[in-house]
């Protein structure tokens, strides 16, 4: 939720149990579940969750489902593994609503003023940030501006720990 929007771990955890979600578990206060359900789109999971969180903890906010079997194939896919070795803090793993055109992400590249550089693989999109995210113009708001789609990031650090918590 990128520090918007904040909402305490405690009150998703319930929201999904309420749903009818199973084993729900949160990695700290990232704003991450992981949980079991009945079968339902990714799609429908992700509307159910922004309807039901704006209506009974007053957060509006685009929440962002991937499967294990697509978690692993995301963290598998990784291009950048020898920075995800030497420095995961500064790897970031960007969940995307869309896949991103081919000229978006065109536009995307000549938008990098810095030593940023990143690969898309449909919905996902990694990002090397040599010199952290405090300072970066390579943002969040700019990545979604370029792609004309919503995203979320994580560091590396955060994407193993929720890999980890979901048995991958």
């Amino acid at each position: 939720m990128g520090g918007h929007n904040k909402v305490a771990m405690a009150d998703l955890r319930d929201l999904a149990t309420s749903l009818g979600f199973t084993d729900v578990r949160t990695v700290l206060q990232s704003g991450n579940l992981v949980f079991n359900g009945a079968a339902r789109t990714a799609a429908g999971i992700e509307k159910l969750f922004e309807i039901e969180s704006t209506k009974r903890l007053g957060l509006t906010t685009s929440f962002f489902v991937r499967t294990a079997a697509e978690w692993k194939k995301i963290v598998a896919g990784n291009p950048f593994l020898d920075e995800a070795k030497s420095d995961p803090s500064h790897l970031a793993l960007m969940v995307l609503k869309d896949k991103p055109a081919k000229k978006s992400l065109d536009v995307l590249k000549g938008c990098i003023v810095g030593r940023e550089y990143f690969h898309a693989s449909g919905r996902e999109l990694y990002a090397v940030y040599p010199d952290g995210f405090a300072k970066t113009k390579f943002t969040l708001p700019l990545i979604d501006r370029k792609l004309q789609t919503l995203g979320t990031g994580r560091n590396w650090n955060t994407v193993l720990k929720l890999t980890k918590l979901a048995g991958i």
